[in-house]
């Protein structure tokens, strides 16, 4: 594998693929208050169930992904610190898109923590737009959605 492919995810990858959304979401936890979602998922059951996408070797990146009848959700993007610049964020949000319409979904949606002001710029600029905000389980998130055409 180069370092530019994304493949899913293995069960040997579930150790890097926690240890990556740790570094990547660890920075938030003063900010928010609250140990992010991403960081309480459980990274082993989500390898095995095939919602886990990664790039690098060794792992730089992932996304996790879940399927609904008419949209392809991002639950989770991460990459690590030391690759932040690099174009993995970039390229795992063009895959996510790819995998949406092989699958034959019209459009892809995630929500991000209204602190995580980060998202709020990078986002918009990938085409999603701002449909809405929900405290969900003491989470004040903003909900986007992005239309495949």
């Amino acid at each position: 594998m180069t370092s530019e492919e994304i493949r899913p995810a293995a069960a040997a990858d579930a150790a890097a693929v926690k240890a990556v959304t740790d570094a990547a979401y660890t920075p938030y936890i003063a900010r928010i208050g609250a140990v992010p979602l991403p960081m309480r998922a459980d990274h082993a059951a989500d390898v095995a169930a095939g919602k886990v996408f990664v790039t690098g070797e060794p792992v730089v990146g992932l996304v996790v992904l879940e399927e609904f009848p008419d949209h392809l959700f991002l639950d989770s993007i991460a990459v690590h610190p030391d690759a932040h610049g690099t174009g993995v964020g970039r390229r795992l949000l063009h895959f996510v898109d790819a995998r949406a319409r092989a699958l034959g979904l019209p459009e892809v949606r995630l929500c991000t923590n209204v602190l995580m002001w980060e998202n709020q710029k990078i986002y918009p600029k990938h085409g999603y737009e701002l449909v809405g905000r929900r405290v969900d389980g003491g989470y004040d998130r903003l909900h986007y959605r992005k239309q495949l055409g």
